[in-house]
């Protein structure tokens, strides 16, 4: 069907089960097996094969509370590779790019991309952007195609759930849409959390169509204009444009479990160098500076022997920056503050508040002005991209990284570090 017919055309590409098709593309013994990704620390699953969740596992649930389930059908477990994921995630992308001069990339594997005007059968075309993304990065997706985001969101989901579709699910084609809202329930639609979809079926509001038949003055009151806009979308008014690029952030956090509690000071300053490096980055990533720092600490609240405790300080900086160097020195002066001695602690982040485009600073008469931090932190960045994280790195920052995250089965980073090349035995 032609995309012409409509005002907008819109479709979502999602990646399936993506961590596990990136562990999957290097190491076919993975194919048809249940397979789970864990998040920091081995924790819980954060990704599952089909194979995975058809024997009982479920997602965001630790994963000793499944372990029976993981002997009995020898489930592959595997520690998150985010090096790999995120390369495979741009190699997805930049192929969409062939597709469509218009794309959203919405999340690690969820793009969206624009159809308006396409003279060609969006089915089919879908299908070939399905095969083209298998070919050249190995990774399987599914493909909503819609007049709205929401709706393309919604016919994604059908993708997924109906092996029928090859991946590609077209509401264009539908002669009474209205059928298909009906068996959705209300929880399943984008921008309708768990507090929207438990108060709707309270009003005896249970499938998108019952969403889409309410009257407009109570949806917004009971909603807002969030969801008068989710409301337009499901009657095919589209109301949600493609954003061809990200809001900048307006704040910055950067937090980890340790891999084992940790009690010295000196490895705690260690591990917040190294939080507040990685949130450097990404504000260094949207051109942006910080305006204060806020460090916090954390004992393991499960260990119900142990004594507790958990604080956190705010730090203004000077002036508002971007440099390293800089917001690590005052970050620590902050952790010094709350430290105490005889805890074991589990976890330790930074939160980076007040920030502002680097294009709005407004220069002090009385404070210094050094173009060349700017320029040092491009050269460091563009160096750590090149050559790997941390190649050059502040002292405080250390090396061992006692404090590190278990990752007791993680795969090479195949496609990031040549070190770690997939070899091939002949």
């Amino acid at each position: 069907m032609l995309s012409t017919q409509y005002n907008k055309v819109f479709a979502l590409v999602d990646c399936n089960h993506f961590y596990v098709s990136c562990e999957r593309v290097f190491n076919p013994k993975l194919l048809n097996k249940p397979v789970v990704v864990l998040s920091n620390n081995d924790g819980c699953t954060v990704s599952l094969s089909t194979e995975a969740k058809n024997i009982g596992l479920t997602r965001a649930v630790p994963i000793f509370e499944h372990k029976d389930l993981v002997k009995k059908y020898n489930v592959q477990t595997l520690s998150s590779n985010y090096t790999l994921y995120g390369d495979m995630s741009h190699r997805v992308m930049m192929t969409l790019k062939q597709f469509s001069p218009n794309i959203e990339i919405y999340s690690i594997d969820e793009a969206f991309l624009s159809f308006h005007g396409f003279k060609v059968n969006l089915t089919d075309y879908a299908k070939t952007i399905r095969d083209t993304v298998f070919q050249w990065t190995g990774i399987p997706v599914s493909i909503g195609i819609a007049p709205t985001k929401t709706l393309a969101k919604l016919a994604n989901h059908l993708a997924k759930k109906d092996p029928d579709n090859s991946g590609v699910y077209n509401l264009l084609e539908e002669r009474n849409i209205d059928t298909v809202l009906s068996h959705v329930e209300v929880r399943n639609l984008w921008g309708v959390g768990s507090r929207y979809s438990k108060m709707l079926n309270r009003e005896g509001i249970y499938t998108a169509y019952d969403l889409k038949s309410v009257d407009d003055q109570w949806i917004r009151k009971k909603m807002t204009v969030m969801g008068l806009r989710t409301a337009y979308e499901l009657r095919g008014l589209s109301c949600i444009d493609l954003e061809h690029a990200p809001s900048p952030r307006k704040s910055i956090v950067c937090s980890r479990s340790f891999g084992k509690s940790i009690e010295s000071l000196r490895d705690l300053r260690e591990a917040v160098s190294n939080f507040v490096t990685r949130a450097s980055e990404k504000l260094r990533s949207q051109d942006s500076l910080v305006s204060s720092v806020s460090v916090f600490l954390e004992t393991n609240s499960f260990k119900v022997n142990e004594p507790q405790y958990n604080n956190s300080i705010t730090t203004p900086l000077p002036k508002p920056t971007s440099y390293t160097p800089e917001i690590i020195s005052h970050t620590l002066k902050g952790l010094d503050r709350i430290y105490k001695s005889g805890y074991r602690y589990k976890k330790a982040g930074v939160l980076f508040l007040g920030i502002i485009p680097n294009k709005d600073i407004q220069l002090d008469f009385f404070i210094e002005h050094n173009p060349r931090k700017n320029a040092l932190m491009k050269a460091v960045d563009c160096i750590n991209e090149q050559f790997g994280s941390d190649t050059i790195r502040c002292l405080s920052s250390g090396f061992k990284h006692k404090w590190k995250m278990n990752q007791n089965n993680v795969s090479q980073r195949y496609t990031t570090r040549w070190t770690e090349i997939l070899t091939v035995k002949i």
